[in-house]
């Protein structure tokens, strides 16, 4: 019926949709949930679980799984805060060494999947259980190691003088009006679809830059984690790597056929993940000035995953972008935030980001059916 709505396009408006209902009825409930020191507040809480949001994103679209982000968060971190607490490792050392821990725990998550045949979801399921059992090896017996480097506390401390809170915001608008005049000379068909996401970036940046200025400025922090959106957001879309990516998760054995390296695709992307989830870690312990047991428990590796399908990251593989990260997590992080305000019990929060979790993926599993409905009526002896 030509006026119904697709499942597609329901799937691709509802995270917006429930972003601003999810505002709306915080702001109504309580008048400081749009303050600016909250919305500060709010950006800060997400750039850790939004990084490895970006990694469960990258993995999703190659049709595969890791649950063991979240621990691989907590031990990246770790080995940054040992080295640099306990060995006086120079800050930047340090966290080249935890970053390179993540890339060899994705290079052996990869390996297990593709040489040895073993499903992503039991691969990083042991690697789960394996490197939470890492951190609390390498921090030994205290159980904790509070951070002191100055370098590494300014990742999360460090806010951009107004000036410069301001400079960034205009290039960011500048870039976006660039890419708008881009779009619409490239795609006269249909630029819409291309164009909404800049237009959003060219009227955000300077609101955002407003916000934080009326606090304490631009966070260094949310920064970091917007450079990681837009490389991110650029390999997938730009590079061959990221289109290569994105139809191994949307066929496999098609892609195999079209002479692409599964594999080897496989391989980058998973340890590109681990990566990005050290990068999350580190964000987190900058924050809370301290790597501890709890760092990359299992429920940032729920949210993060809660957050990848409620932006819009298809389960199914081959759909959605890097983007979603950052509108996952917010949605995740505002109802958080919003029922903290409200003084609502923890159980109520696990429940009402269940409850949105499972309307995403109910709205995911409808869009995959009606791609794949089509498929299997052409394919119908007879037609």
């Amino acid at each position: 019926m030509s006026g119904s709505v697709s499942p597609a396009r329901l799937g691709r408006w509802a995270p917006p949709a429930a972003l601003a209902v999810i505002w709306l009825v915080m702001s109504l409930s309580n008048p400081r949930f749009l303050s600016a020191v909250n919305l500060t507040n709010l950006m800060l809480q997400i750039v850790a679980v939004g990084a490895v949001a970006v990694a469960v994103v990258l993995v999703l679209l190659i049709g595969e799984i890791d649950l063991s982000v979240g621990a691989v968060s907590g031990f990246g971190a770790a080995v940054t805060a040992v080295l640099s607490v306990k060995q006086d490792w120079p800050a930047v050392l340090a966290i080249l060494a935890g970053l390179a821990t993540g890339a060899l725990v994705g290079l052996a998550h990869a390996a297990m999947v593709t040489r040895v045949g073993v499903p992503s979801f039991v691969v990083t399921l042991a690697g789960l259980l394996t490197w939470q059992g890492a951190l609390l090896l390498v921090l030994g017996d205290t159980g904790t190691v509070n951070i002191d480097d100055p370098q590494l506390v300014a990742i999360a401390g460090t806010f951009l003088a107004p000036a410069a809170g301001w400079a960034l915001a205009a290039a960011v608008t500048a870039g976006a009006v660039v890419a708008i005049v881009g779009s619409l000379r490239r795609e006269r068909d249909r630029p819409a679809r291309r164009v909404w996401p800049w237009v959003v970036a060219g009227i955000g940046a300077p609101v955002a830059a407003a916000v934080f200025n009326a606090d304490r400025g631009v966070p260094l922090a949310v920064v970091v984690f917007l450079l990681l959106l837009a490389g991110g957001d650029l390999m997938v879309r730009r590079t061959k790597l990221g289109r290569h990516a994105v139809a191994t998760g949307s066929n496999a054995s098609g892609a195999r056929r079209a002479g692409i390296g599964v594999d080897r695709i496989r391989l980058v992307v998973f340890m590109l993940a681990s990566v990005l989830a050290v990068t999350g870690g580190i964000l987190a312990a900058s924050r809370l000035l301290a790597v501890n047991q709890s760092s990359g428990s299992t429920d940032l590796m729920l949210t993060a995953v809660a957050a990848a399908a409620i932006g819009g990251t298809s389960l199914f593989g081959g759909r959605g972008t890097v983007w979603s990260a950052l509108l996952g997590a917010l949605v995740v992080g505002s109802l958080a935030n919003g029922l903290d305000l409200m003084g609502a019990s923890s159980p109520i929060r696990l429940i009402a980001t269940g409850l949105v979790l499972a309307v995403a993926v109910g709205l995911d599993t409808l869009a995959h059916r009606a791609e794949v409905t089509p498929f299997r009526e052409h394919s119908r002896p007879g037609r």
